[in-house]
């Protein structure tokens, strides 16, 4: 197999292998070639130890030396070399004790995670494949290296990265690999939450959001978040549902594009709903004020994931309107309310959320359900081409301009501001600065 290296990877191969020591792309940027994919970044494996590495190259920065990792710098831009290694004892479940430099490929290649990532490439030997990562690759499955219990005892984060991978490629994850998950996942603890969260969010914006039944499935959700293992256990005997809450919330994340905001806001806009469950009389489950205990829960878990402040925002007003105004026929008054209240600019992911949720319940009143979220995107539409006023911000007169007339600064003025934006969202066409100057010249 022939593998197009980039001028800058194969200059920086010759040097080394010109010097007389071993050099070759290895890892991901292999795994993404071979699948025709373009790779973030490439990483060199060789021979030499990162002091003759320095020896070999005018600039470069000392970015892990430790564990036998040099910077190359070409142009501004950076190419990590790193020295074949074994690692010594994992200590912390995370980082290895200690690194031994090896003069032999293949000590550095069995100790990296998956066959998929232990290949290595260079255009004088090829392909170096020693563990049948291309077989895996044919076959779509995600396999440890060697002992998988060893693999994710050594690190962990591993497991994480076993399911986020097999989301990334739509792989299956190998029997004896999968079953090391169920038995290691308690080890997740020793993780941190920004790691935890860093491969979460790579699953959850995967084309294959669905691997968080594998999260379930294995016992790592009892870990990293046990609020997922307990929607995936609650039924729903509904007739707008015809699956659990776990299954409906899955189905719902497929149904929206991958993007950070809307994939966790599908992952918990119903997670409060074990929280709040009640069965009447007919047998017939309730979930009533679900999107209050989903918007809490999910800034619970957000903030403990150490999400940045601007996402978990977004997702908790996504998750707390996911359900507003469902069941209302609007007409523009509705929307301009609507939209003064949740705020404007968070409409079109609302639209997208409202969407998936509608597609993930059962089909009956499916098309009414549509056909109203519909006329709701009509309006606001409408609303966005008329510019008309939904909040103080496009109000046609300020607080500066009710001084002008007179009024103090204090309460009073925000309270007058308040009412005219009333008037406004009721009669948009109120919205003029002399209309609205001419009520406060009248109340004088």
């Amino acid at each position: 197999m022939r593998i197009e290296l980039p001028e800058k990877v194969r200059q920086i191969i010759n040097c080394i292998t010109e010097a007389g020591y071993e050099a070759y792309a290895v890892g991901g940027c292999i795994r993404d070639s071979i699948l025709g994919r373009v790779p973030d970044d490439w990483d060199i494996t060789t021979s030499a130890t990162p002091l003759e590495v320095k020896q070999l190259f005018r600039r470069t920065i000392d970015t892990g030396i430790q564990h036998g990792t040099v910077t190359v710098m070409l142009d501004k831009e950076g190419f990590e070399v790193t020295t074949y290694r074994i690692d010594g004892k994992y200590e912390d479940g995370r980082h290895p004790e200690e690194v031994t430099f090896t003069p032999n490929l293949e000590e550095d290649l069995k100790r990296r995670d998956f066959t998929i990532n232990a290949m290595a490439y260079n255009e004088q030997d090829g392909l170096v494949d020693l563990f049948g990562g291309m077989q895996d690759i044919q076959a779509k499955i995600i396999r440890c290296v060697g002992d998988p219990i060893a693999r994710f005892n050594e690190d962990a984060l591993r497991i994480m990265r076993a399911i986020r991978f097999g989301a990334q490629l739509g792989y299956e994850i190998d029997s004896e690999t999968k079953q090391a998950i169920k038995e290691l996942a308690p080890n997740l603890t020793k993780i941190s939450a920004e790691r935890i969260q860093v491969e979460l969010t790579k699953l959850l914006v995967s084309p294959h959001p669905e691997a968080m039944r594998t999260v379930y499935e294995t016992g790592v959700a009892d870990v990293i978040m046990p609020e997922f293992a307990a929607i995936m256990e609650t039924q729903q005997n509904h007739p707008h549902h015809s699956y659990s809450v776990g299954e409906h919330t899955i189905r719902a994340m497929q149904k929206v594009e991958g993007r950070k905001e809307l994939r966790l806001a599908m992952l918990f806009h119903d997670m409060g709903k074990p929280l709040c469950l009640t069965t009447d009389e007919q047998g017939i489950t309730h979930f009533y004020g679900h999107a209050q205990h989903s918007t809490e829960i999910a800034r619970k878990i957000l903030r403990r994931l150490r999400f940045d402040n601007d996402t978990t925002n977004t997702v908790c007003r996504l998750v707390q309107y996911h359900d507003y105004g469902n069941s209302v026929d609007p007409d523009r008054r509705i929307v301009r309310r609507a939209m003064n209240k949740i705020g404007g600019d968070l409409f079109p992911l609302l639209f997208e959320v409202k969407r998936a949720d509608i597609l993930a319940q059962s089909e009956t009143f499916r098309e009414k359900k549509l056909k109203r979220l519909a006329k709701w995107q009509e309006l606001y539409a409408q609303i966005l081409q008329r510019q008309e006023c939904v909040s103080l911000k496009t109000l046609a007169v300020t607080g500066s301009d009710l001084i002008a007339l007179g009024m103090k600064p204090g309460k009073e003025l925000g309270d007058t501001l308040q009412e005219l934006l009333e008037l406004v969202l009721d009669q948009p066409e109120c919205n003029t600065k002399e209309y609205l100057s001419q009520i406060i010249f009248q109340r004088k």
